[in-house]
């Protein structure tokens, strides 16, 4: 399964293989997936996007088709991940670029915008909050909705091997669960996720991604907001609309403490926007890097 009209390749940077689709021709624009995805989440979008824009569609490392970084989950901070996404960019030739991220692709994202400002010219960030305020937003009951923020976490090999154990059902559980209509991640899709998420190799690269943002992220989150550093770049925010459901924390207000140059948007479709809702994502994107 491929993205329509897009070519793929492996990108060697640093000391990783990434798996890349791309197509388009234009200003160029890097678009980052989350979980539990690859670069297909964005099969609707891209090729909206490529009429005008030079888009690049990555897997994240240890996702999909790229591999992940040997050594400890530090390896897998959003710090480093950036710093590699940052890189790829430089080898396919764009020092400066538009950034789009999904679920941990945002956070990816945002680290990049904050890490390497001379790189990153605008910014989107969809249906996440940053890793910090994420944690400090998740208590009492709250927790029950995010328990696999808890359980990836673990810093042992107790989820690997639970999950291991049947991977369908585990990773199946959010494609359904996040989604407010089943038509959202047709079955081909649903079966190229499930099947890159099979291996030992990927549900250990998944935890380690996990560890990261719990132990490694969280703090580099939080020395930041210490020390008041802001993001440069004109920044979109979209989230889900939650309907009845009252969120611990508010979005605008979160991100509007990062992204002083922050727009907003929030769409209704459940937690995969990007396949929801493809062509108000797009929209929302063209207007940014407008």
């Amino acid at each position: 399964m491929a993205i329509t009209g897009f070519t793929e390749r492996k990108v060697r940077a640093g000391d990783l293989d990434l798996h890349v689709a791309s197509g388009g021709e234009g200003p160029p624009l890097l678009l980052l997936h989350g979980f539990p995805q690859t670069h297909l989440a964005w099969r609707h979008v891209a090729p909206a996007l490529a009429d005008r824009f030079r888009v690049v569609c990555p897997d994240l490392p240890g996702y999909g088709a790229s591999t992940g970084p040997d050594g400890g989950y530090e390896r897998y901070a959003k710090r480093a991940t950036a710093a590699t996404m940052v890189e790829l960019m430089r080898r396919l030739g764009h020092d400066r670029f538009g950034l789009v991220g999904h679920d941990r692709g945002a956070l990816v994202a945002l680290r990049a915008a904050l890490d390497h400002p001379a790189a990153v010219e605008r910014l989107a960030v969809i249906d996440v909050i940053p890793t910090v305020e994420m944690w400090d937003s998740l208590t009492g009951t709250g927790g029950v909705f995010a328990f696999h923020l808890y359980l990836l976490a673990q810093p042992n090999d107790l989820p690997e091997r639970m999950i291991g154990a049947d991977p369908d059902t585990f990773f199946g559980h959010f494609l359904d669960a996040w989604t407010t209509d089943a038509a959202t991640i047709d079955a081909e899709t649903r079966e190229a996720y499930l099947s890159a998420l099979r291996t030992p190799e990927a549900i250990h690269a998944v935890c380690q991604d996990y560890r990261a943002s719990a132990f490694v992220d969280a703090a580099h989150d939080a020395a930041d907001r210490r020390a008041g550093r802001l993001v440069k770049a004109p920044t979109l925010a979209i989230w889900q609309d939650p309907g009845d459901m009252v969120l611990p924390f508010d979005p605008a207000a979160v991100w509007r403490g990062w992204a002083p140059d922050l727009r907003t948007s929030v769409l209704p479709g459940g937690h995969f926007l990007p396949e929801a809702r493809p062509a108000a994502v797009t929209a929302a994107i063209r207007e940014l890097m407008a």
